[in-house]
């Protein structure tokens, strides 16, 4: 069996697509991912990290308690001041879907014992739950050894077929005049 190296992808039900985009862009810093106008109008599709989020429209979200998706931040203070900047409630007890029960009595965020990760969720507007996570002692390979998460300033991204999204958008705006 070929070994397993990432997960490409979650997806996430959403009610209204702008709204999303607009949140997680302003919340998460997410970035947009242009597939071309056909893609696009198929599915919106973000990306955060080194992973990426896509989305499936639905009129009527379904509440599922307790499932959720995790984040790594690379600074625990700063993202926590940012939520509060823009005004996105956390709690380390998910409003609820998880009894409280170790991390510490903070409310809000807790801490897990066994590798000092920093946690709490939040919620997008269509009520998908999220864990941020911080992990202060770092990556280390199956040999102890610290590693770093692969990123750069814009993080990386799969690579796309050379000319792929601008001759599609070409191609687009052409039909349309």
């Amino acid at each position: 069996m070929s070994k397993i190296t990432a997960i490409h992808h979650i997806n996430i039900q959403i009610s209204d697509r702008q709204q999303t985009r607009e949140w997680y862009e302003r919340v998460l810093g997410a970035e947009f991912l242009d597939r071309g106008p056909a893609l696009n109008k198929r599915q919106l599709q973000l990306r955060i990290g080194t992973g990426e989020i896509h989305t499936s429209e639905t009129e009527k979200i379904i509440d599922v308690p307790r499932v959720h998706f995790a984040i790594e931040v690379e600074n625990w203070d700063e993202m926590l001041a940012h939520l509060d900047s823009v005004g996105v409630s956390y709690s380390r007890s998910a409003g609820g879907s998880f009894a409280p029960g170790g991390g510490g009595d903070d409310p809000y965020h807790g801490q897990r014992e066994d590798t000092g990760e920093h946690y709490t969720y939040i919620n997008d507007p269509d009520g998908n739950l999220i864990e941020l996570v911080c992990h202060p002692l770092g990556l280390e390979s199956s040999q102890s050894d610290q590693i770093a998460l692969a990123q750069d300033e814009k993080n990386v991204r799969w690579t796309q077929i050379p000319g792929f999204v601008e001759e599609a958008n070409a191609a687009t705006a052409k039909a349309s005049v």
